[in-house]
């Protein structure tokens, strides 16, 4: 069985490197969730999870429950970015968004925040808050933008 995560830390980096997939490798090192097995999920964070503000330690090679957005790029140039939001609830879950494409931080954060708003309307339920992580990066060679809610 599995149980529901108590804590969440929300990451995001940018990272250069020779090529795409090692550029997202060393994106993830700087989120500090670069040595686990990311376990893709989608947009609920469950009820009673509470941020971990000083970071989570993840043993090594776990498999950690995670929703990002991402993007790598090999065009010299390029401007990408990623974004990842949660959107609070008063009283149940939470709402966990994420976006990545060729764009700026701040486009990238515009369009997370508009799709918690929308979730929000979806359900009917009132947004109480809302918390948004978002990096934008410039590729000189190969790069990648990455913006992650990593539960625990």
């Amino acid at each position: 069985m599995i149980t529901n995560p108590e804590r969440f830390i929300i990451v995001s980096a940018a990272a250069e490197a020779g090529y795409a997939l090692t550029a997202f490798d060393a994106a993830l090192l700087k989120a500090g969730i670069g040595n686990v097995n990311l376990v893709k999920i989608s947009s609920i964070l469950p009820p009673g999870c509470y941020e971990e503000e000083n970071g989570i330690v993840f043993p090594p090679g776990a498999f950690v429950p995670t929703a990002y957005g991402s993007i790598c790029s090999e065009i010299k140039g390029e401007l990408i970015a990623a974004a990842v939001g949660i959107g609070f609830s008063y009283d149940t879950f939470g709402v966990i968004m994420e976006f990545s494409g060729k764009c700026s931080a701040e486009e990238a954060r515009a369009n997370v925040e508009a799709m918690i708003k929308e979730a929000f309307l979806n359900r009917n339920e009132e947004l109480k808050g809302m918390k948004i992580k978002s990096v934008e990066h410039r590729v000189k060679k190969a790069g990648a933008a990455l913006a992650a809610v990593a539960l625990w």
